[in-house]
């Protein structure tokens, strides 16, 4: 087959048009083209009167016919071979590992990294077992609900904890920018799918599903697992490593964990998928000795307008069309005082969400279902920070930054869970805000109206205010004096790297391979899932080498 890499049409082309477009453009017969199918479908908004479609499409010719326009085309990238995207393990183990001399690899966390290492080292036979200190999803949902219906927290199972990890009450974004040149993307999801995903995942450009559709994926992700061999543990949490030093004694190798439960589970192949918000746990690595070093991360407000104003700005006339969907938007402003502001997790149609795992603290995220259909828009608002500038002081100095903040928005809210909230208007002016205007807050349990400008560092607040008539210039509405702005966010990523080498493992660990976002490799349900599947390859490669050793 053949793949073009880009072919535009209008917005409300027919079926017909696309069959005519892509003969075209290959200069052959509409009736020499014996099928095609969509790979991606984008689409280019850059002017609102002319919408377009943005295609790459996979074309079915005669084998002669192919190696005529392949010719053609032989001077640009415009029309390629079609390559080969489909995924291949790396090994199968036989049915009767774990053998005497082997021990079955262990996962810490349950998120997107550590289920896709763990769906594939199941689907290779090697049996993992997974520790998971929060609940399984749908008892996770009722806790998580609890904070937002009746301000009643649950420590160990929440927005950040739980079967399925941050990701699950999120927009449900499977978009990445990493380089992906082994497409393990469509692994990822190709299994979302066979899990009961829209099969419109696999081509949209920008790929969505959104919390209730990704529980019962979860859930049925979960019964695979366990099918094929795997233990999943909820409820349990790692206490500590149990570590012993080589022969050369520079390394130290990984041997096991104690769990808080008092039970020790024994094995020399330990993912380490934690999420950006296992503090506790970054605290024993600490005091483990496992090499970590301070990265940086960035603090601000959820930011809501009414979707409708991001639509009529994106998509003018064409606001409302059913491929386009509700609008969202990608932003970034370089202020006068050195600091970059930018939009993050930005969540269509959705709402602002209690996003808190410890007490007395208060944190925004955002989230959205499949359909994007709530009333408002929401994006983070934030500003980058540097650990060399803001927090030196040590390598967990982030997360201490990150408390404070969430602790003074506590206070700010009114010590209840509410979060401090401001129109706008009044924080671009620098007045503390009374009332509510035309723009409903979403975030539950509520919110105390108030001053903002208290709740992040002086550079923070003043970045803000510059960035914020900065994007008015690019979406029309974003300053709108009626938008509110809600506090804080402060967990948009690791404030932790926790450092491996080329094989995977920690730099000075044997057998623990940190991975995905808590340890500093990954950013969003995609990238994350990427590197559990990275991880898994090098646990198994690791794992059946030496089961041939012996």
């Amino acid at each position: 087959m053949l793949r073009i890499t880009e072919l535009k049409l209008p917005l409300n082309h027919t079926q017909e048009e696309l069959s005519k477009a892509i003969a075209s453009f290959l200069s052959i017969e509409e009736s020499q083209l014996d099928d095609f199918s969509i790979f991606k479908r984008g689409y280019d908004a850059r002017k609102k009167k002319d919408i377009q479609l943005v295609y790459q499409l996979d074309v079915s010719l005669d084998n002669k016919l192919e190696s005529n326009v392949l010719a053609q085309f032989s001077d640009s990238n415009a029309v390629k071979e079609t390559p080969d995207t489909n995924y291949y393990f790396v090994g199968q183990a036989d049915s009767s590992f774990p053998s005497k001399t082997q021990q079955r690899p262990i996962i810490i966390g349950f998120g997107p990294c550590g289920m896709l290492s763990a769906l594939l080292l199941a689907q290779m036979g090697l049996k993992p077992i997974v520790i998971e200190r929060g609940q399984d999803v749908r008892q996770r949902t009722k806790d998580t609900w609890g904070l937002w219906r009746k301000e009643k927290l649950n420590t160990e199972s929440n927005v950040q904890f739980g079967e399925g990890g941050a990701g699950t009450f999120s927009d449900g974004k499977l978009y990445s920018q990493v380089k992906d040149k082994r497409f393990l993307s469509r692994k990822v999801l190709t299994e979302f799918v066979k899990a009961g995903a829209p099969e419109e995942i696999m081509y949209v450009s920008k790929p969505h599903i959104g919390t209730f559709k990704l529980v019962t994926m979860v859930e049925k992700m979960r019964a695979e697992i366990r099918e094929l061999g795997g233990e999943i543990r909820f409820g349990e949490k790692v206490e500590s490593l149990i570590r012993e030093n080589t022969q050369d004694g520079e390394k130290g190798k990984v041997t096991g964990i104690k769990l808080a439960s008092g039970e020790t589970l024994y094995s020399s192949h330990i993912v380490l998928a934690i999420g950006h918000s296992a503090r506790d746990t970054f605290s024993m690595l600490e005091k483990e000795g496992i090499y970590m070093e301070a990265k940086p991360f960035s603090i601000g407000y959820r930011i809501e307008h009414p979707q409708s104003v991001i639509d009529d700005a994106r998509f003018g006339d064409n606001a409302g069309h059913p491929i386009l969907g509700a609008a969202d938007y990608k932003l970034v402003h370089h202020c006068k005082n050195g600091r970059s502001v930018y939009s993050f997790c930005m969540c269509p149609g959705g709402t602002v969400v209690a996003a808190t795992s410890e007490e007395n603290r208060v944190v925004t995220n955002g989230m959205s279902q499949y359909s994007r259909n709530e009333r408002n828009a929401n994006s983070a608002i934030v500003v980058g920070i540097d650990p060399e500038k803001d927090y030196p002081e040590s390598v967990l100095a982030g997360i201490d930054l990150q408390r404070k903040l969430e602790s003074l928005a506590y206070t700010l809210g009114g010590e209840s869970y509410h979060a401090p909230a401001q129109l706008v208007g009044d924080f671009l002016k620098d007045t503390p805000s009374t009332e509510l205007r035309s723009v409903v807050p979403s975030y539950k349990p509520g919110i105390k109206l108030g001053d903002l400008s208290k709740a992040l560092p002086d550079f923070a607040v003043e970045a803000i205010r510059e960035a914020i008539p900065a994007f008015e210039r690019k979406i029309k509405g974003f300053s709108m004096s009626d938008a509110i702005l809600t506090g804080v966010e402060t967990r948009t990523s690791s404030p932790v790297c926790i450092r491996r080498d080329a094989s995977y493992q920690s730099m000075n660990t044997l057998g623990l391979y940190p991975a995905g976002e808590g340890a500093g490799y990954a950013g969003g349900i995609l990238s994350a899932a990427i590197d559990g599947i990275k991880v898994a390859e090098a646990v198994a490669k690791d794992l059946l080498e030496l089961e041939k050793d012996a």
